[in-house]
């Protein structure tokens, strides 16, 4: 019994590597996402004069959101293959992010829930540029309840850490 127990341990470890297509597929997202990044860029130069300047504050919001977005997915990234999979070992690189094996889940929890909000901050802003007497005033509503939802559920998040870390 006891060797069925080592076998079957040894595979469950081994399994962790199963996560690894999940972040490779994180990693293709960025990917299009800057492809996305660079059609926005390209748009607002070539129509720079027919653009009005809320709409070049709103394609930049547009460029800051998909920063934001990339730069979440490369925590998650980071921070998961090192918590799941394996250690990255590239401590001799000096252009190791200083947060890299240092956030654990709940750090990483932290960070997701702060860049959630501050792309829900930024959709919000969006919405509340383009707005017209016309707009659906529901949808809107929605949305600001949507984004507070956001924001407690941080801070509570938050909290709830500070709490636990200091006991």
């Amino acid at each position: 019994m006891k060797n069925f127990e080592e076998v079957f341990e040894r595979h469950l470890f081994a399994s962790r590597w199963l996560l690894v297509p999940f972040f490779v597929g994180l990693v293709a997202a960025v990917a299009v996402l800057l492809l996305k990044f660079v059609k926005e860029i390209i748009h607002i130069v070539l129509n720079i004069n027919d653009l009005s300047g809320s709409e070049v504050i709103l394609h930049i919001l547009t460029l800051i959101d998909i920063s934001l977005i990339a730069s979440l997915i490369f925590i998650i990234v980071f921070s998961g293959y090192e918590s799941f999979v394996s250690k990255i070992e590239v401590e001799d690189d000096g252009d190791r992010p200083g947060w890299m094996g240092k956030v654990g889940f709940a750090g990483l929890k932290i960070k997701v829930i702060g860049s959630i909000v501050a792309i829900s901050s930024i959709e919000l802003l969006k919405v509340f540029l383009t707005m017209t007497e016309d707009s659906d005033q529901s949808l809107v509503m929605w949305r600001v309840i949507i984004h507070m939802t956001f924001v407690v559920s941080g801070t509570l998040m938050a909290l709830q850490e500070k709490l636990t870390s200091s006991h």
